[in-house]
């Protein structure tokens, strides 16, 4: 969560051998999440940097007349001011970053928010700037030990084991084309546009679903869908009409009343009647027992997801009691994002398939700002808590997770990684990793009584989801607001390089 840290610690070794800067730090709370923040350095220390800069560019300066590195020093300094100017207030910003960041101000859980071009290097006096910055809140750290909870379990019979072995095949089976009318459980390719107020915002071309009770997106819900689609045929068109989410990502869309346009491209039915030696052999199964043992740790891993779940939720509903924190908005927009992604990492760690997956996800997504508010509050005391046990995720428990992630997504580990590293939801893992142990360690110091329940394996099949949002997605995650290089000066002669 504290990606901030991790950046500034990846400015190298440079700056942790200069001598620390000497600055005064002036920190105010606006909320419990906000700081605003006012630096103020010293000249004695701007000084230290311009003579520190032109030490350097000196003996390499290229001037006419003159060789490399012999050119007067006034010269030096006339010529290259500018840029050195703008080399000497990058360093000083974000030196003074890294040693607030590095100190105990606050636990930063962003980047810094300021315009850094507004920020003026003075000739002479003092440096200073200010900027923004959201923080965990500060809070005692609840009582974890001895908390009664009660842990759901269950003995997986042949019967349970036969019923998602069904709803499995469905998923690897392309299925026979519907020659009449579509019922209740067939497979439809839909493209769609959707309006609001006449005017169209946004639509999707060739998305399948099955035929169900109910149709969800990710800020919306069509109730009814299956009866807007039973009886028709390839080629038929409907109309439904329903609200958008109030956690829509366009607030101007919240709660708005949208029409969707629906095209019936293709219609399927899936039909099994027997595991035949042709359908393992599509599913690169030897025999039916492989299978079965394939379904069942694949079932196994997702009730195991539902024991943690409920263990989870009781201890996060006893330790978050207190945490009524309020939450800047612009953290929770730009967390929505990552809790959707994150969300999405763990149910594929633990054996969940792309439907179940759409299902939770677009259920997170039209309740986004509450869920994110609750996962935010519940990250921040579990992360404090971690920090106190002093548990920090091993290479080891690193490469497990996304070995998980990587056979569910029938990919290598190396191209996951990968894959999340540039996106940087490495952060993401690493979260998983502590909060599943917190949670493990509060369990074990717990009162844990087991109660039977098969609720996970009976969920309901009434709604199918497209992984789409109509008013569109939370932003992604943003850019690094701030590099460590200054800003070129127009006309000015290149600095020389840095050996």
């Amino acid at each position: 969560m504290s990606s901030m840290e991790t950046e500034m610690e990846d400015n190298g070794t440079e700056a942790t051998t200069k001598t620390p800067l000497q600055i005064d730090v002036k920190v105010d709370s606006p909320s419990a999440c906000e700081r605003h923040v006012v630096v103020s350095i010293p000249q004695s220390e701007l000084e230290r940097y311009r003579r520190e800069a032109y030490d350097d560019v000196a003996p390499k300066a290229e001037l006419p007349g003159f060789r490399a590195g012999k050119a007067p020093r006034r010269l030096v300094e006339s010529r290259f001011k500018d840029q050195v100017a703008e080399q000497v207030k990058s360093s000083l910003v974000m030196d003074s970053l890294q040693q607030i960041t590095d100190g105990e101000y606050f636990s930063a859980i962003s980047e810094p928010d300021f315009d850094y071009n507004a920020i003026i290097l003075p000739e002479e006096g003092d440096f200073r700037y200010e900027f923004k910055i959201e923080v965990r809140p500060d809070f005692e750290t609840p009582n974890w030990n001895g908390l009664e909870l009660r842990k759901p379990v269950a003995t997986l019979t042949d019967q349970d084991i036969d019923a998602h072995l069904a709803r499995t095949l469905t998923r690897f089976m392309d299925g026979d084309a519907v020659d009449g009318e579509i019922v209740a459980g067939d497979r439809v390719t839909l493209n769609a546009r959707f309006e609001v107020d006449g005017k169209q915002i946004n639509s999707f071309e060739e998305e399948v679903v099955a035929v169900r009770q109910n149709l969800s997106f990710g800020d919306a819900i069509i109730e009814g869908f299956d009866a807007l689609v039973v009886g028709k045929k390839e080629g038929d068109t409907f109309t439904a009409t329903f609200k958008l989410s109030d956690s829509a990502a366009r607030e101007d869309m919240r709660e708005m009343e949208c029409t969707a346009h629906f095209d019936i491209v293709e219609a399927k039915r899936i039909q099994i009647d027997d595991i035949g030696t042709k359908m393992l052999d599509e599913l690169g199964f030897d025999d039916v027992e492989e299978l079965r043992n394939f379904v069942r740790e694949e079932l196994e891993r997702q009730f195991e997801y539902h024991q943690q779940q409920a263990l989870r939720k009781q201890i996060v509903d006893e330790l978050t009691k207190n945490a009524n924190w309020d939450m800047p908005e612009a953290l929770i927009r730009r967390q929505t994002s990552r809790e959707l992604q994150r969300m999405v990492l763990e149910l594929q760690r633990n054996g969940f398939t792309g439907d179940q997956i759409k299902a939770y996800v677009n259920a997170s997504r039209n309740n986004a700002r509450e869920s994110t508010i609750r996962s935010l509050r519940e990250h921040f005391i579990l992360e404090k808590i971690a920090e106190e046990l002093k548990i920090e995720p091993t290479a080891e428990q690193y490469d497990h997770e996304i070995q998980l992630i990587a056979e569910q997504n029938d990919s290598s580990p190396r191209k996951i990684r990968a894959r999340l590293e540039k996106s940087g939801q490495m952060d993401a893992i690493r979260n998983q990793i502590i909060e599943r142990q917190v949670i493990d360690q509060i369990a074990q110091s717990g009162k844990v009584s087991e109660e039977e329940d098969k609720s996970f394996l009976s969920q309901s099949t009434t709604t199918s989801d497209i992984d789409f949002a109509i008013a569109g997605e939370y932003s992604e995650i943003p850019e690094a607001k701030h590099d460590n290089d200054p800003a070129a000066v127009p006309g000015a002669p290149k600095l020389p390089e840095k050996e």
